[in-house]
């Protein structure tokens, strides 16, 4: 009588090169929606700055406008006195911010920095916490969502940036990081 277990093992591979690429692809993505807001809250390019919209639903882009940044405009005046949730528990916290100029200079550095550093894979730990601090603002202004008592897009943004940043740390098919990590060496909190 055999008493010893037969197993079965299969040869598959832990590592796929596509998945990797995909994971960097993510995090290139994700990294030029940050970039993108920025630049187009900067310059007005005509996306969600600089576009007027007609009742007939027809719109018209005047880039470099008025609302644009580099013109002077208040930029998170718009999105936390305008757009909020009126019925958030934190709607009147957040009108008071967007009424202060001050706020502008770390909400656009965020989305500049956060953007940069996805894209380019450097930094990319700081990115993701910036960034989700950033987003769960948003979210917090948002709150309580009106298609899911929970979730909203920000929270999935949010815990996509973390997983594919701490994922992809072991290794970045695309980007700067194997550079970047050489470069702060012991510093893993700077990765």
């Amino acid at each position: 009588m055999d008493t010893t277990e037969s197993t079965t093992t299969s040869s598959t591979s832990t590592r796929s090169g596509f998945g990797w690429v995909m994971l960097s692809i993510t995090r290139i993505a994700l990294g030029f929606y940050f970039l993108w807001a920025f630049l187009d809250k900067f310059l007005g390019l005509g996306f969600s700055t600089c576009r007027t919209t007609a009742e007939d639903g027809s719109f018209t882009i005047d880039s470099f406008c008025d609302s644009a940044w580099i013109n002077g405009a208040p930029i998170t005046e718009g999105y936390l006195v305008y757009a909020g949730n009126v019925n958030s528990p934190f709607h009147d916290f957040f009108v008071d911010l967007g009424g202060q100029r001050w706020t502008d200079w770390p909400f656009m550095l965020g989305l500049l920095g956060v953007g940069l550093a996805l894209m380019l894979g450097i930094g990319t730990k700081v990115a993701a916490w910036a960034g989700g601090l950033m987003l769960l603002f948003m979210y917090m202004t948002q709150m309580l969502p009106s298609t899911n008592p929970i979730l909203d897009e920000h929270i999935i943004y949010i815990l996509t940036i973390f997983a594919v940043v701490w994922v992809e740390l072991e290794h970045q098919s695309i980007g700067l990081g194997r550079w970047w990590r050489g470069l702060v060496g012991e510093k893993s909190w700077l990765v």
